[in-house]
């Protein structure tokens, strides 16, 4: 979910640490078969005859943050990183575990949740801070910022579906960091964005970081980590490989990368040779 704030109960106030996950393990039911039409599914499903598979997505998955840290999360696709940060966000239920969080959050996970594509950009100015919690009152007061961040002026009676994924980011980014929460959770979301803008991102997430503000994000690009985070923590298809300080995460992870890439180009050199002996036969 795109800027979506969830106020967390003060009881767990006197806590040491704002994130506090304990052994959490995430599973998932995977279809062992393809069904490709709703009738078959649920005839199978009424005769007992779906399988599943068990697919663990995160395993034994322990983290504490204190207030006002910032940590990167590292790791390939479809390692676990954006399933750590929905249960974090309390999207996702872990099926083992614990998770504590004792603060407000903004999770901008998913571009363009939040958003209705057939309302324009003022009508989702509204929209989307209502879902956020803010009142009307708070958005029309902060209506002006979130335009000029934006910079979307020019677009504010166009609807949202003629915009482009950079926009929508410019739109979805200036809503939910128009009030600066305890714990912002940012996920590849700025991925999609002009350097100049991402450029104005940064800024503005450096300046929530300096008021306190907990930082937790997800990216590919290493240096964004390295620029924004002092923690890191490496996954790999749902397990802790490495947590501790942002430059020895990023320098083992970096490492571990390039030896698999070596490897590969390596077995693709030894295929070749192969390919082009049997030819030669």
């Amino acid at each position: 979910m795109f800027g979506f704030v969830r106020d967390i109960p003060a009881k767990n106030k006197k806590s040491k640490y704002i994130v506090d996950l304990d052994n959490v393990t995430v599973r998932f039911n995977k279809a062992s078969e393809n069904v490709d039409n709703l009738k078959e599914y649920f005839v199978k499903m009424i005769h007992h005859e779906l399988m599943f598979q068990e697919f663990l997505a995160l395993q034994d998955i322990t983290l504490k943050i204190k207030p006002g840290e910032a940590w990167g999360f590292v790791g390939t696709n479809g390692a676990g990183k954006s399933t750590l940060l929905k249960v974090i966000s309390k999207i996702l239920k872990p099926y083992k575990g614990t998770v504590s969080v004792n603060g407000t959050i903004a999770s901008l996970i998913e571009l363009g949740a939040g958003i209705d594509p057939q309302l324009t950009a003022r009508e989702n100015i509204f929209l989307n801070g209502t879902i956020l919690g803010y009142s009307k009152k708070f958005i029309e007061s902060k209506f002006d910022d979130i335009v000029s961040f934006s910079e979307l002026d020019e677009f504010l009676d166009s609807p949202v579906k003629n915009f482009s994924s950079g926009m929508k980011t410019r739109l979805s980014f200036s809503i939910a960091t128009v009030m600066e929460p305890e714990i912002l959770i940012v996920d590849e979301i700025l991925a999609v964005g002009d350097a100049l803008f991402r450029k104005k991102c940064m800024d503005r997430m450096n300046h929530m970081l300096s008021g306190g503000t907990t930082l937790l994000l997800v990216s590919h690009n290493i240096s964004d980590i390295q620029r924004l985070c002092t923690k890191a923590m490496w996954i790999n298809r749902g397990k802790t490989v490495m947590t501790g300080e942002v430059s020895e995460v990023c320098t083992a992870y970096q490492e571990n990368i390039a030896a698999l890439k070596e490897k590969e180009r390596i077995e693709r050199e030894k295929k070749k040779q192969l390919d082009a002996g049997k030819k030669a036969q």
